[in-house]
């Protein structure tokens, strides 16, 4: 809908007509209802969930989402009371089992259309999120905070690093689970665990992963 000269005028691809009370009602109405509409939040299938043979809900299990892990799933709004979210992947939709998937807090709006376009993250083979090995504790304070993060983009500190001492930092690939101690540094790093390698690795490559 366009204005010309006070008045409001309807533009379709076979007319041109002046905008009546009614029409304008219908345009704010429709304009308001998609802004408010939420963003859809974005979470990674942790294992591979077969509705036919593994939902609790025998009767409704053709109502739920399958998926494989690394799968990310768009879900809009809160879980049920029964555990469940509703999402969407691949061009399915159905419901969404809480304790297969994990929510990746993405704030940045780039990184969300990337990811939703991506529509997948590689994942450990065994589909598992796997725990860090903490009996290594030489260079960790025994009242650090562990947290758990999951990998954005692929890096490579002999390609990516702007630090010269860059043996010193972890490599790793976009979807991997990073286990980092402590607050970040100065520079910008965590130390972190990755399958037992330990180093330092960028937090702008990294975002938060709940761990539940």
């Amino acid at each position: 809908m366009e204005e010309t000269s006070g008045l409001d005028v309807l533009i379709y691809s076979d007319e041109v007509r002046i905008a009546t009370p009614e029409d304008i009602r219908e345009w704010e109405l429709e304009t308001a209802s998609q802004l408010s509409l939420p963003f859809p939040r974005l979470f990674v299938a942790l294992y591979p969930y077969n509705p036919a043979a593994m939902s609790p809900n025998y009767e409704t299990a053709a109502e739920e989402l399958p998926f494989v892990p690394g799968q990310i799933i768009k879900v809009v709004g809160d879980k049920d009371s029964d555990g469940f979210y509703y999402g969407e992947s691949g061009g399915l939709s159905g419901y969404v089992p809480s304790n297969m998937v994990a929510e990746i807090p993405v704030d940045d709006e780039y990184l969300r259309h990337l990811l939703m376009q991506q529509g997948f993250l590689p994942v450990d083979h065994t589909g598992m999120c796997l725990t860090p090995d903490l009996s290594d504790t030489a260079s960790i304070p025994e009242d650090v905070v562990v947290r758990r993060m999951v990998a954005l983009f692929e890096y490579d500190p002999w390609e990516s690093s702007p630090n010269m001492d860059s043996e010193a930092e972890l490599g790793f690939r976009a979807g991997d689970i990073i286990y980092v101690f402590g607050d970040m540094d100065q520079d910008g790093f965590y130390y972190g665990d990755l399958h037992g390698r330990r180093g330092l690795v960028p937090s702008n490559f990294l975002q938060p992963l709940p761990w539940n």
